[in-house]
């Protein structure tokens, strides 16, 4: 079984990593000590991203079988908090790079002119299979974010870009749903009367509040109303389309209704493992905007309000990519239409019979 020939040195390649590290610094014969820590910072980043983007691709080829079998649930969910788990030491890593000064940075930064993170391949594939569209990207230095890429990478972009992104498979799987509408109870029906309850209550409670002021109240009873306006397009397709194609929301009508019910009814069994896909999803979204928003942090900590490497806008470019580029944010507005569980409209006990377990049934 063993043939004695391998080796640790040998297997992980310890030549060919530890020489990879070439300071532009030394080239130029004024060498600059933390330039090392910066190379392999943002080395491990990439290596971090490889290791995402394989996480990724195995969820989504799963997730594009036209069935998705319920016993690799559990492994989709797995891969995806594994995901989470690596995010964490994305954001660790700023706290290492942060060891650096902005002295020691300006040392070797104009050595660093026009390269850029923003150029990085890998992070470009891997926001397109999470479902990052092209025309919801900010545009940087004014060109599509492409542009940036070297030449031969572009095709190769623009290939996978039209391939099914995890967005997509999650949407369609979310649509194929099969406990919105059964026979004696009408989920949609049920929860809308129960939230408009629920909301014409909280305006009620506002309207009698004597310790607000007025323009607090105008406002509190303005935010309700509003509220009320856009939870009665969850129940008319029309209506949710039109909101939908205005970037109000992103996923499909009926895979929205799905994503509310499994939150809502997550305790009944056959709902928990979607649920913690689900929380999965907004996990590892949220861990992306945390690196972007700490990344923002990082930058004007360095440069203060200096343009980047790239030529872009620095710190504000970072910021701004944190706020705009998130893939499940619908999952997150859903949160607006939640009421306390002992509101919940109560399950006919057939249908929680379909949403437990075989062997509890009797």
């Amino acid at each position: 079984m063993f043939s004695g020939r391998m080796n640790y040195h040998d297997y992980l390649q310890i030549d060919k990593l530890l020489g990879a590290q070439k300071l532009e610094s030394d080239v130029q014969g004024n060498h600059a000590h933390d330039e090392m820590l910066f190379i392999i910072v943002h080395q491990v980043y990439e290596l971090w991203f490889k290791q995402i983007a394989t996480e990724i691709e195995s969820v989504v080829k799963i997730f594009s079988q036209d069935r998705v079998d319920e016993k690799h649930m559990d492994l989709i969910v797995a891969r995806i908090q594994r995901v989470v788990t690596i995010q964490r030491l994305l954001i660790d890593q700023i706290n290492v790079m942060e060891t650096m000064t902005p002295l020691d940075f300006l040392e070797f930064r104009d050595l660093l002119i026009p390269a850029s993170g923003f150029q990085s391949f890998q992070f470009r594939i891997l926001e397109a299979r999470l479902g990052l569209r092209r025309d919801a990207r900010l545009k940087y230095n004014a060109a599509d974010y492409d542009q940036s890429l070297r030449p031969e990478q572009r095709p190769l972009m623009a290939a996978i870009e039209k391939e099914p992104s995890l967005f997509d498979c999650v949407e369609k799987w979310l649509e194929r749903t099969p406990f919105l509408k059964m026979q004696g109870f009408d989920f949609w029906q049920s929860y809308k009367d129960t939230v408009e309850d629920t909301l014409q209550a909280d305006l009620k409670i506002i309207q009698s509040n004597p310790s607000l002021a007025p323009d607090d109240r105008i406002r509190n009873e303005t935010i309700v109303h509003q509220t009320l306006a856009s939870f009665g397009k969850l129940f008319e397709e029309k209506q949710y389309e039109e909101a939908r194609a205005n970037g109000e929301w992103r996923m499909s009508y009926k895979s929205i209704h799905a994503a509310l019910l499994i939150q809502l009814y997550r305790d009944q069994p056959v709902l928990q493992l979607p649920f913690r896909l689900l929380t999965a999803l907004q996990d590892m979204d949220e861990g992306f905007t945390s690196w972007r928003q700490r990344h923002a942090l990082m930058a004007k900590r360095m440069l203060g309000a200096k343009v980047g490497t790239g030529g872009s806008s620095g710190a504000q470019y970072l910021k701004d990519a944190a706020d705009k580029h998130k893939i499940f944010s619908d999952f997150f507005q859903l949160t607006t239409f939640f009421v306390p569980r002992s509101k919940l409209p109560k399950l006919p006990k057939d249908v929680e019979r379909e949403l437990g377990f075989k062997f509890a049934q009797d």
